[in-house]
């Protein structure tokens, strides 16, 4: 079922779709999806690192495991193929001398079928931030998940992993992603979408790919056939092109027409308008379960103080709109008490519409990076399609738990809930545990109310923050109406 929504660049069919969870699977179906190529490969991301290791199974076809190699190999084997790079360039800027980096460089542009640009069409302060492969325009990966260092993990998310290092040999902190594989005229309008963001960085023009391919990769289970998929954008205002915020107005649009559950996994939870349209569900009587994976902490030094504290102070105004016990936080652990960081962007609907992208729930995702989602609805009277839904769900719930897909599957069958569910099988162990608001000293709440390290688009990079709106200032009126609209008739009457 589509055409729900009216915040979507566009709709097109995919002959074959899957979802994806975490870099094991995606490295190796990316890669053997490369294998199959002739014309051209797009590698389009936020980052990018040559030096890390794409498989660690059974090399049936001789060919290089390392990023950097294996590029340059591929352009070797097939005369007629060509790769086009693009990455952000203030991050390439801080990352390429990194190692061999550098030298893998050097040698691709010594190639001319492999063209690598920086990409710079960007406000002040934003950043480049979608992650898509395109393959002959017949096979696309578009989600969360990056290709470079610190990515990798599997879904058992060891505590003692030897495959999980960076490529210094130095160990990665358990890692929790996804993506999609996407063929059909899907893949082609996201082949576009690559194009026309390569053209904007400088790159020269490329004509769309033409001719009948195969470049699904071997193997990799396929959830749904001939199903259409929906594609939803951020792109801040630049010289010559307009604002797109669809990414923002999706999210709003799901959130009010979810009618029994929505299940989200984000790296962050700090967007105001995200948080405006869930405290306006809170308050109805009716209010779907929500549940939201986050990772503990978010990564660095810097985006703890703009994230987190953030999220402390939308969590604690929602708590008070959450009369019914409708909204919970959790954050997953290994089976050693380890923090799982959570890098996934998944909302998934009354177990039968899932979007998966780039695009986080804090404001720089909504109005300030480039971001990419893609959206698959489903009708109701596909069941075997809306079941298929579910299981990924159930899927992603059990990674977290420690348990199998049919083991949550069936406790959400006899509770009726999703909050009941993982409440009853979470325990010691791999498992998720619920968020408890920090302390805030006041320099952390005055840069959460006033968003300083998180605007909400580019024109507020530079805005006073005497003019900003507050962050949960509106909120807050929805707290105090919901409060008066609570109080006993008597009090509500004139006075005699």
């Amino acid at each position: 079922m589509t055409g729900e929504f009216d915040s979507l660049w566009r709709t097109d069919n995919a002959t074959r779709a899957s979802v994806i969870v975490d870099a094991e699977d995606y490295f190796h179906f990316a890669r053997l999806a490369m294998l199959k190529a002739r014309k051209r490969i797009m590698l389009i991301g936020w980052d990018f690192d040559a030096r890390i290791r794409l498989d660690y199974g059974d090399n049936t076809h001789q060919a290089p495991t390392t990023v950097g190699d294996f590029i340059y190999w591929l352009v070797k084997r097939s005369p007629e193929l060509e790769i086009c790079l693009l990455r952000w360039d203030v991050g390439a800027l801080k990352t390429i001398f990194r190692g061999t980096t550098v030298f893998t460089l050097l040698k691709w542009m010594m190639h001319k079928r492999i063209h690598t640009k920086l990409d710079g069409f960007h406000p002040t302060g934003g950043s480049h931030h979608q992650k898509i492969i395109v393959i002959d325009d017949c096979v696309a990966f578009c989600g969360g998940i990056d290709m470079t260092g610190g990515r990798w993990d599997t879904r058992s998310h060891h505590d003692d992993e030897p495959h999980r290092v960076f490529p210094t040999g130095a160990s990665c902190e358990p890692w929790h992603d996804a993506t999609t594989a996407l063929e059909g005229p899907v893949a082609a309008a996201l082949g576009e979408l690559a194009r026309e963001r390569w053209q904007r960085a400088g790159g020269h023009e490329l004509a769309p790919v033409t001719g009948a391919f195969d470049c699904w990769p071997d193997d990799l289970e396929v959830d749904f056939t001939d199903i259409d998929v929906s594609i939803a954008r951020t792109l801040p205002e630049m010289p010559g092109r307009p604002e797109v915020r669809e990414v923002e107005a999706l999210f709003v649009e799901e959130i009010a027409n979810a009618k029994h559950s929505i299940y989200a996994e984000s790296q962050y939870f700090a967007s105001r308008r995200i948080a405006e349209a869930i405290g306006k569900r809170l308050v109805e009587p009716d209010c779907p379960e929500i549940v939201l994976v986050n990772p503990l902490s978010a990564q660095g030094w810097l985006e703890p103080v703009a994230m987190d504290t953030a999220r402390a102070r939308l969590v604690a105004a929602l708590r008070q709109l959450d009369v019914h016990g409708r909204l919970k936080l959790y954050h997953p652990f290994t089976a050693g008490g380890l923090p799982i960081y959570v890098h996934a962007k998944v909302m998934i609907i009354d177990g039968r519409s899932i979007r998966i992208g780039s695009a986080n729930m804090n404001n720089r995702s909504l109005a300030l990076d480039s971001e990419c989602d893609v959206l698959i609805e489903i009708d109701d009277a596909d069941r075997a399609e809306a079941a298929r839904v579910r299981a990924i769900r159930d899927g992603l719930i059990a990674e977290h738990l420690g348990l199998t897909a049919e083991q949550v599957a069936a406790e959400i069958e006899a509770r009726g809930s999703l909050i009941a569910t993982i409440e009853a099988l979470r325990g010691e162990g791999k498992t998720l545990r619920p968020y408890a608001i920090p302390e805030l000293n006041e320099v952390e709440k005055w840069l959460a109310d006033n968003k300083v390290l998180d605007p909400e688009g580019p024109s507020e990079m530079f805005e006073p923050v005497s003019s900003r709106r507050r962050l949960i200032g509106r909120i807050r009126q929805l707290r105090h109406r919901n409060a008066w609209r609570r109080r006993p008739k008597a009090m509500l009457s004139p006075a005699p």
